[in-house]
């Protein structure tokens, strides 16, 4: 009997071609085109695929991910802040806040039509007589206004906060729980100044989630064992503008400062065993808080 001549392998993939090379972990033979160099030998797509989903993915302290320390979330921040101040300038043709006594862009606090549509008004008649506010229906006030500013230098130094403030945090709790306490703080404080200030007071700007920022990083700093010497004088410096300068809400700075060291104790306490279960239900329960403040104070004004 003849035997037959040894068969020259193939890949498993690629039938048609020759090769001598096998996996290492499946022995599988592979060509080139499949080939992925391994700490030892290479491996097959499939078993590359397989110890990727296997290898579970870096996390921070406080279970984000370990990609906030390109501060993405930050930096959109602050496109989307300087792109609104733009569109808020170009929405005043014409107008004192472009040119004239507030300076260009209301240099030193003016508002403009896009600041008057979107900052968080209780109720108010409007010089066209029309009514608006958030208790006319109007409630995307309380999100618009954490990316209104009344001035360049308003937005320049709610900016420069962002980015000292932002990226430091962005980086220790991740993309989306930093994007989470950001909003919470932002709309907690604007709750407060619709709930706490005249109805027809004005308010916008990003200082509300930036006061949230400033609890939130005393807290996590605190929760992390480090030294938060030089974050309180900081803190009690705001503070002191807050109460003694002209035309600055107190209320929306409380509010977000409230409001952020609330979503910070939850973010930075939860049990590890079902960290992002708390996390998400205490962030939950902040909103439905903060809704409920919000529609008391609605039926108050339209009783």
């Amino acid at each position: 009997m003849s035997e037959s001549p040894p068969t020259t392998p193939a890949c498993y993939r690629h039938p048609g071609r020759e090769t001598y090379v096998r996996c290492t972990r499946c022995d599988r033979s592979i060509c080139p085109d499949c080939m992925n160099e391994a700490s030892v030998g290479f491996q097959c797509p499939e078993c590359v695929s397989e110890g990727r989903r296997s290898v579970r993915p870096a996390r921070t302290a406080f279970g984000g991910g370990v990609v906030g320390r390109h501060g993405y979330v930050t930096k959109t921040l602050i496109a989307l802040n300087l792109l609104v101040m733009l569109a808020s300038i170009a929405s005043d043709r014409g107008g004192d806040a472009a040119a004239g006594g507030n300076g260009f862009g209301g240099l030193m606090g003016g508002g403009t039509p896009l600041t008057e549509w979107g900052a968080v008004l209780g109720r108010a008649m409007f010089l066209d007589g029309t009514v608006g506010g958030v208790a006319e229906g109007q409630w995307y006030r309380l999100i618009t206004a954490m990316f209104l500013h009344y001035g360049v230098v308003h937005l320049l130094l709610n900016m420069w906060a962002l980015w000292v403030l932002g990226r430091s945090l962005e980086a220790v709790l991740g993309p989306l729980r930093f994007a989470a306490l950001y909003f919470i703080a932002g709309f907690g404080g604007n709750v407060a100044v619709y709930v706490f200030s005249a109805p027809n007071q004005m308010s916008a700007g990003a200082s509300t989630a930036i006061f949230g920022l400033f609890a939130a990083i005393f807290v996590i700093m605190r929760r992390l064992g480090r030294d938060t010497s030089a974050i309180v004088p900081i803190l009690v410096i705001n503070l002191i503008f807050t109460f003694t300068v002209p035309q600055i809400s107190i209320a929306g700075h409380l509010g977000g400062l409230v409001f952020g060291a609330l979503m910070a104790l939850v973010l930075a306490y939860a049990p590890r065993s079902r960290r992002t279960l708390v996390q998400v239900a205490g962030g939950a329960i902040i909103v439905v808080l903060l809704l409920g403040m919000a529609l008391v104070r609605t039926a108050a004004l339209l009783g």
